[in-house]
């Protein structure tokens, strides 16, 4: 039975965490688990867990630690037999500590993306809030304008996308993101990626993870938008 394969990738927002994400499970055939999925099924599914968490996104709130982690830790607890690729957890310290004493990560991708370019990117984001499905005016953008490609439904722009909120909601991934990335480096598990494109940055994670698990199909040169 071959090893099983745990990553997690982490990245200030607009970084190209979901690209790099799907470029990752369709070339490597991991699952490619996402804490924001996890949210939107607990609530729709009006679990205890997911409740709880609704009452603190519809107050324009982050969701706490011990919410995150009844949420998400029950569910890689059932994933003892897949390899997988979690995008947007940990998000602290707290919930890192609690994945450590879940599992034991083989790997963690850190994407450093300047502030220009997460600026650029994250002004003309636009999303679809009940499936999460992210749309960039600039390169990726909906068939009809202001609407959902698949539902049809209006698209968003969140209120910290905007410009005047960047300079702080970048600030604060930086604080909370700092002692995750120091812990994953005490372990000699981070590897960190650096370039203002997606295209760029994919040969080299695409190099590293070559060398740590065989690929499973050949995505590689396919380009997948940016959200």
């Amino acid at each position: 039975m071959a090893k099983l394969f745990r990553a997690v990738i982490m990245g200030p927002p607009g970084s190209g965490k979901g690209t790099i994400s799907e470029r990752i499970a369709q070339s490597f055939g991991l699952a490619r688990l996402s804490s924001g999925d996890f949210v939107r099924e607990n609530i729709a599914a009006n679990t205890d867990a997911g409740v709880l968490a609704k009452t603190y996104i519809e107050r324009g709130l982050l969701v706490p630690d011990h919410v995150m982690t009844r949420l998400l830790l029950p569910r890689l607890e059932e994933m003892t037999r897949h390899s997988w690729l979690m995008d947007g957890f940990p998000r602290t310290l707290a919930q890192a500590k609690a994945l450590n004493s879940t599992c034991d990560l083989d790997l963690v991708i850190s994407l450093n993306i300047p502030y220009e370019t997460l600026k650029e990117r994250l002004s003309d984001r636009w999303i679809h809030p009940a499936s999460g499905r992210v749309y960039n005016m600039g390169f990726n953008p909906p068939h009809v304008q202001g609407r959902d490609d698949i539902s049809g439904e209006p698209l968003i722009q969140h209120d910290d996308d905007k410009p005047e909120a960047l300079v702080a909601r970048l600030r604060h991934y930086k604080d909370v993101a700092k002692p995750i990335i120091d812990l994953y480096k005490s372990k000699g598990i981070l590897h960190t990626f650096s370039g203002t494109e997606t295209d760029r940055i994919w040969p080299y994670i695409n190099s590293l993870l070559s060398t740590k698990i065989p690929s499973t199909s050949q995505t590689d040169t396919q380009r997948i938008p940016m959200p």
